[in-house]
């Protein structure tokens, strides 16, 4: 009898329940397992704490969107319903649809005092710039005229 990690029963059983919710015999193909094993790790996983309460935890970020984007356009009844399928309550697509929209806002934009301190900011840089790019060619200027008065010199002296 085969043994198998916690791990891959509950990557197994992921995809018996919703939202992917496939075929008990197409998964025991596809890995190998007896159809007896996958319902007896199903029912398992339905008797669980936490499983059958909304099956929320088993919802990725992608699918929890694309349930939202699927039910939009559907009435209360049509909505109800898709809900029962999918093991899944109204209220939480009313918050996956709330948390989806708030992720959605618009990107804070800076305050005035904000805006005010950022210019003053950038005053004090450019003048402290200024203020090295004259520092820059005032040293230049000497190191040429330092370079020229040696070159004076050394002629002279050869003469």
């Amino acid at each position: 009898m085969a043994r198998y990690g916690e791990a891959y029963k509950r990557r197994v059983v992921a995809r018996l329940l919703p939202p992917e919710s496939a075929a008990v015999e197409v998964v025991s193909r596809e890995v190998g397992v007896s159809v007896a094993t996958l319902e007896r790790w199903r029912a398992a996983a339905l008797v669980e704490p936490g499983a059958a309460a909304g099956g929320e935890e088993r919802w990725t970020p992608a699918a929890r969107l694309e349930a939202v984007i699927t039910t939009a356009s559907m009435d209360e009844a049509s909505r109800s319903a898709w809900c029962r399928e999918h093991g899944l309550y109204v209220a939480d697509l009313e918050r996956w649809k709330r948390d989806a929209m708030a992720g959605l806002g618009e990107p804070r934009g800076a305050s005035a005092a904000d805006t005010k301190q950022d210019r003053r900011r950038i005053k004090e840089l450019e003048r402290e710039l200024q203020r090295k790019d004259k520092a820059l060619a005032e040293t230049t200027a000497l190191l040429v005229m330092r370079g020229k008065l040696a070159a004076v010199f050394r002629d002279g002296e050869d003469a």
